[in-house]
């Protein structure tokens, strides 16, 4: 079955020669989409934590549905984690909208290896 998607791709040359491509999705079956902004702090492990924010990904609008997340937390302790998932389905919210339940476990990282636990729910959608 094909999903008819229409967005745009932006180009990219960095200073340091690297070179990439970011797609920007705008309709995904006939539907807009929307994404989702999303923070949190991560447990105390190992003696600190963490803060993470990012968007999630595209996802249609007016239908049941899911998004994929991916952020890179703050530097303490000489470190960085990745973090990465897919949120719970939508969740009405009252005055209209909707957000979704996130969780998960950070990438290994650290002088002492170790990983970090977060858990959140997403902004309303834009």
């Amino acid at each position: 079955m094909d999903i008819p998607v229409s967005g745009f791709v932006v180009h990219s040359d960095d200073s340091d020669g690297h070179h990439s491509h970011k797609l920007y999705i705008t309709n995904w079956n006939g539907k807009p989409v929307h994404v989702h902004p999303f923070s949190g702090v991560t447990t105390f492990d190992v003696g600190h934590r963490h803060q993470y924010a990012g968007t999630t990904a595209p996802a249609p609008s007016g239908v049941q549905h899911i998004h994929q997340y991916q952020a890179v937390t703050s530097l303490d302790d000489g470190h960085t984690h990745l973090i990465r998932g897919t949120t719970g389905p939508a969740i009405p919210l009252p005055e209209g909208g909707h957000y979704h339940y996130f969780e998960g476990v950070t990438s290994v990282s650290g002088a002492t290896p170790h990983v970090h636990e977060y858990a959140g729910r997403t902004g309303n959608e834009m």
